[in-house]
């Protein structure tokens, strides 16, 4: 059996898997991303088994793959897999769990330095400056809440720790919903106008691809900062960059891109008032841990004839 594990940027695949479990199997860890379909094709030639970390590599057409029977991804749901497509074409598709909080702590970090100026004063002070900026505080300011899913309302929830009045906004959200959560429910535009701190927690789809562009930003404070933790694409790259460029918005704060990872040549990466990271929501070693040991338990499951944690039908 022929296992091949895909886009381990971080060598970490042999240190959590334990793959040597696996009687008979050998495997195969890549570490670089492979973007053409050919070069992939031939990557998996004679993989039965296939590991894909999130959504880094797309599987849609099963035709380039016909060695493969089962496709294990990181996560319950993977927007980059076609589940039907798989199963037409004979391809079990099988998930893992996380820690659930991951991303949620992560939304906090960026939150922190992008008010405090965290990552400018560490720049600052290893070139030999001292207090270059003034910080903002969270107590009595507004955190606004873009989507108030299980994600959102752990941001929220840590929002009111912080004595931050916090609102909350999407389209099918309830007020009732929203008073669980700890927050008040709001139209689109109160939540653009009002937050000091907007961030985003919504599944991304063709409602919310491009959700927030040049007027949404144009609607926000000067003096407020974005966080995207979600996805890219709900984000319009180019106005968010022309926004901070203008300082129409104070900063953001992102760990998601629509292109990933993102390019050396992205205007993202000279935007002034940002905090960068690279897709680190999930990246933990409370989530890596479970990852691969339900990775190893679904390879096993599968070969027995009993999988687990199925995705398709």
């Amino acid at each position: 059996m022929k296992i091949v594990v895909l886009d381990d940027y971080q060598r970490a695949a042999r240190r959590y898997g334990a793959f040597d479990s696996l009687p008979d199997a050998s495997v195969s860890v890549l570490h670089e991303h492979i973007d053409d379909p050919a070069e992939l094709a031939e990557a998996l030639r004679g993989a039965s088994v296939v590991v894909a970390m999130r959504e880094r590599t797309p599987f849609g057409d099963f035709t380039l793959f016909p060695d493969l029977r089962l496709l294990v991804t990181t996560g319950m749901a993977n927007a980059a897999i076609d589940l039907a497509a798989a199963a037409s074409a004979g391809v079990t598709v099988c998930g893992t769990t996380g820690s659930g909080v991951s991303t949620a702590e992560l939304t906090w970090a960026l939150i922190l330095a992008c008010r405090r100026h965290v990552v400018t004063e560490d720049r600052a002070l290893r070139e030999g400056r001292w207090q270059t900026t003034v910080g903002f505080d969270l107590a009595g300011s507004t955190l606004g809440v873009l989507g108030l899913g299980r994600l959102g309302t752990q941001v929220a929830r840590i929002g009111q720790a912080f004595d931050m009045r916090v609102i909350a906004w999407s389209q099918n959200l309830s007020a009732s919903q929203a008073a669980s959560a700890g927050a008040t429910l709001v139209t689109k535009g109160e939540l653009l106008a009002s937050a000091d701190v907007l961030t985003i927690h919504l599944k991304l789809s063709d409602r919310t691809r491009g959700l927030i562009g040049a007027p949404e930003l144009a609607a926000m404070k000067p003096s407020a900062v974005l966080i995207n933790t979600s996805r890219g694409p709900i984000v319009d790259e180019a106005a968010l960059v022309a926004a901070l460029t203008t300082g129409a918005i104070a900063g953001a704060g992102l760990d998601v891109y629509g292109t990933e990872p993102l390019p050396l040549g992205n205007p993202l990466r000279g935007a002034p008032n940002t905090v960068l990271t690279p897709h680190l929501g999930y990246v933990t070693d409370a989530t890596y841990r479970t990852w691969y040991e339900q990775i190893v338990e679904n390879i096993a499951a599968w070969r027995a004839g009993a999988p687990v944690r199925v995705l398709n039908p």
